[in-house]
């Protein structure tokens, strides 16, 4: 908080005013990690496929990807 740049002043301060779920966060067991990294390969695909294909061929790309 006293470092002086605004960026990191604000970062701080979300920190603090969020605790409890920063601390949970960190401390806790459950992780959606998978879940994340499932999204994170339907989001590459659907950006690969922007503009250049129909839906049939998108669902066709995350059927075969999983």
């Amino acid at each position: 908080r006293r470092s002086g740049v605004a960026a990191v002043t604000t970062f701080a301060a979300g920190l603090q005013q969020d605790g409890a779920a920063v601390k949970a966060a960190l401390t806790s067991t459950w992780s959606s990690g998978q879940t994340e990294g499932q999204v994170g390969k339907l989001k590459m695909l659907k950006r690969q496929t922007f503009g250049r294909s129909s839906f049939d061929l998108l669902r066709r790309r995350v059927l075969l990807a999983v």
